[in-house]
Parts: C-alpha cells; sequence; structure tokens
C-alpha cells in the first residue's frame, strides 16, 4: 500500500479515537498497535513492551514529577497574597497600574511552578477580585491573566520543556536556560500593550488611588523576598552548573515545603492533596510519553517519517517558510488538543525535517513552546480559557475574545525569536556547566 494512503488512514484512526473522547494515550497506543499488527511482521507486543519500558526508565523524567509537586504545594501556599501585595505598590505609577500585577505576578508564578494552568488559577484566584473591585475593565483584567498565564509553559522550571528535551534527548538544563530571555520578552510585550492601552482608554481606567510612600513600598517588597529566593535556588543552581535539572527540583521541593510551612499553609491534607495532585499529573504525562514513544517506533516501522521529511526536502523550502507552515499547522493542532499531546504527538514527524532545515532543536524548542503557548487560550481546548471560565462564568469563547489581543502578541514574539535566535541561543551558550 502506498504510504500516502497508510498515512491518511493512520491520521484518521487518531482524529477518530481522539474525537471518542477516549484518552490521549489510550488513542496512541491502539493507533500504534493497529499500525504495527497491520503493516509490519515485528511481535506487536515485544516492541511495546521494550518501548514504554525504554520510555519510562530516564533520569530525566524524574525532575517532571518533582516540579508538578513544587507547584502544587506553592498553588496551597499563600503566595499569590504575598506577590499582589508586594508588587501592587510599584506598580500604581505606571500606565495601566495594578493590570501589570496580573502579568509580573504569573511572570514570577510561572518561576515556581511549570504549569499554565496553576499559574492561571493561582493568580487569578487572587487578582480577579481585587481588580473587580478597584473599578478595572474587566476585559483587560481577564485578557491579561489568560495571555499571562501562557508564561507557565516557557519561563523554567517549564514542564513541556522537560517532555521536549526527553522526547528529543535534548539537555533539559539548556532548554530552562533558553526559555528565561523569551519569557521576560513575552512579559515585556504584554507590559507594553497594557501600558499602550491604558492611555488611549483613559475613561477606562478607574480613579488613580493616593500614592505609596517609598519606604512603604520598601517594606511591601520584603513579602516577594521568599519567592525570589525560590526562583534563584531553582534556576540559579542550573545555570551556574550546580545542579542538574533533577537535583534543582529537589531543591525546588524541599524549599517550597519550607515556604508553605513558614506561611502557615502547610498541614497535613495540603501536603496530602498536593502530593496526591502531583501524582496524578506526573501519570497521565508519563502515560502520554510512553504512548507517544511506541507510535514513533511505529511510524519508524512503516517510514512514513523518513519520506515525508524526504518530500518536505523535495518541496526545497526555505528555513523560513518551513516555519510558516509549522506555525499554522501547530495553531490549528492546538486548537484541539493540549500542549503536551500536540509535543509528543508531532516530534517524531518534525524533528527530520527542522533537522533537514538546519535548525538549532534547542532554540526549535522555544519556538514550539511559544507556539503551543497560543493553544491555552484558542478555543475549544484552551486549558487556560476553561481555568478562567469556571473562574468567571463566561462563555469560553467570550474569554477567548477578551484574550485575542495577547494571542496576537504570542505571534510577534515567535516572529522576533526567528529574527533574532539569540534571544533563546545566549543563555545556554554562556551556561557554567558548558
Amino acid at each position: 500500500m502506498d504510504l500516502s494512503l497508510i498515512a491518511f488512514f493512520l491520521g484518521f484512526g487518531m482524529l477518530a479515537a481522539l474525537a471518542t473522547g477516549i484518552w490521549v494515550a489510550v488513542a496512541l497506543f491502539a493507533v500504534a498497535l493497529a499500525a504495527i499488527m497491520a503493516l509490519v511482521a515485528v511481535p506487536a507486543g515485544a516492541v511495546m513492551a521494550t518501548t514504554v519500558w525504554g520510555a519510562s526508565n530516564s533520569w530525566d523524567l524524574t525532575a517532571l514529577p518533582m516540579f508538578i509537586w513544587m507547584g502544587e504545594i506553592l498553588f496551597r501556599s499563600r503566595l499569590s497574597e504575598d506577590m499582589f501585595a508586594g508588587l501592587s505598590p510599584w506598580m500604581r505609577n505606571l500606565p495601566g497600574r495594578l493590570l501589570h500585577v496580573n502579568i509580573l505576578g504569573c511572570g514570577i508564578f510561572a518561576a515556581v511552578s511549570g504549569s499554565s494552568a496553576a499559574t492561571t488559577a493561582t493568580i487569578g484566584r487572587m487578582s480577579l477580585p481585587e481588580l473587580k473591585q478597584r473599578g478595572y475593565d474587566e476585559r483587560m483584567a481577564i485578557g491579561t491573566l489568560a495571555g499571562s498565564g501562557t508564561l507557565g509553559l516557557l519561563i523554567p522550571p517549564s514542564i513541556i520543556l522537560i517532555v521536549y528535551g526527553a522526547a528529543t534527548e535534548q539537555s533539559i538544563a539548556r532548554l530552562f536556560m533558553a526559555g528565561v530571555l523569551p519569557g521576560a520578552m513575552l512579559c515585556l510585550l504584554f507590559m507594553g500593550y497594557v501600558a499602550l492601552w491604558a492611555l488611549a482608554n483613559r475613561q477606562k481606567m478607574p480613579p488613580r488611588e493616593e500614592p505609596v510612600p517609598f519606604v512603604s513600598r520598601l517594606i511591601a517588597t520584603r513579602r516577594l523576598f521568599p519567592v525570589i529566593g525560590l526562583i534563584a535556588g531553582v534556576i540559579g543552581s542550573i545555570y551556574a552548573g550546580l545542579a542538574s535539572p533533577t537535583e534543582a527540583a529537589a531543591i525546588g521541593v524541599m524549599l517550597s515545603l519550607l515556604l508553605s510551612w513558614a506561611s502557615g499553609t502547610l498541614n497535613r491534607k495540603s501536603f496530602a492533596d498536593a502530593l496526591m495532585g502531583a501524582t496524578r499529573t506526573s501519570c497521565m504525562i508519563a502515560f502520554i510519553l510512553a504512548g507517544a514513544s511506541f507510535l514513533t517506533v511505529a511510524m519508524g516501522y512503516t517510514g512514513i517519517p523518513r519520506e515525508l521529511a524526504a518530500w518536505i526536502g523535495s518541496l526545497e523550502l526555505s528555513p523560513y517558510a518551513l516555519l510558516v507552515a509549522l506555525t499554522l499547522f501547530f495553531i490549528v493542532l492546538g486548537c484541539f488538543l493540549d500542549g503536551i499531546s500536540v509535543v509528543v504527538l508531532t516530534t517524531s514527524v518534525i524533528l527530520p525535517m527542522v533537522e533537514q532545515a538546519g535548525l538549532d532543536l534547542i532554540w526549535f524548542g522555544i519556538y514550539l513552546v511559544l507556539v503551543v503557548e497560543m493553544s491555552q487560550i484558542t478555543p475549544p481546548v484552551g486549558f487556560n480559557l476553561f481555568v478562567l471560565q469556571g473562574m468567571t462564568g463566561y462563555n469560553i469563547f467570550r474569554v477567548a475574545r477578551m484574550a485575542l489581543p495577547f494571542f496576537l502578541l504570542m505571534i510577534l514574539a515567535v516572529v522576533l525569536i526567528v529574527a533574532f535566535p539569540d534571544l533563546a541561543l545566549w543563555l545556554p551558550q554562556t551556561m557554567l556547566s558548558n
């Protein structure tokens, strides 16, 4: 049978399986099994067992449950309240005022959680009622939260970067460092847009509040010290070459437990809830990764990725044309799948053509995460939209319209890292561990 016809049937089978609502991992295993049993003369059971064990028995993946647990612990602490109290006095003189707290708060929490949904939920739980009470425009309050919540995917320790690193055998430490400057750039783009919007829509801004004395601002800043110390302990130890991502994750869990205990939020129930939440999320991701690894091996047996890469190469697309095509492909795919599923589903097929185009795989990981970030605020399957729908009670499409300007700013961020690749590559090249 022609390989293009085989690819069509397998792709249709995958879409049909996902459309039934079954788990993504089960769909991956089912399609891979069907491909091997129907097309290849090898023992499917033995291949599946070997592949699943190989995908699960990876030291790099040890960091995954630890970082997830760290985020779960902090999600149940008073971290968002401390960040709001520490940031808000400094934001009152900027155009847009406390709307910037959403952006900076999400950026800071992203640096200790690694999860987009957890970032959105934690900061939103504190900031949305405060902004509404003070008379800020609801559309901008929700929009800034939806857009900035996606920073959890990019700013280290990012769960999706760990998944990408494990799937592509790239250094997770270098991927973490590569995400720092693009994450900061995205924060600045969001803050710049908010400032311009506030200057152009003064009538939609609440009356100015009483200025906070400088000494009072310094005193309020003390509430940021614990989280800054946590970020320095995790990211700083990786950058300085003092710890691997797994060791840094263990440091992060220890510091987050200490921070939660010091704030009075650590008890038997919160500890057990955080541990079970991390266990459920880690198992889900590990199951998807095992399924994706099995599908990758099955596709390798069929020869589809090799033929697809050769076909793409025959088109003689420039690297920029390839990136435009991939961006459109990922945006459409992200409308129906979560970010981790997009990465594990496409890696085996996309990487041969990416390598053939001469693109750096560390840089491509950051590009991919930036594009996947957009899927967090695109209906019908946008996790940040689901979180905000639950918090506000608004229709998911209404929340998506509020987030549209930030979706467009993410496209601008993709253009910038394509034009200036050193935004992603400079920090990994300066790591002491090199």
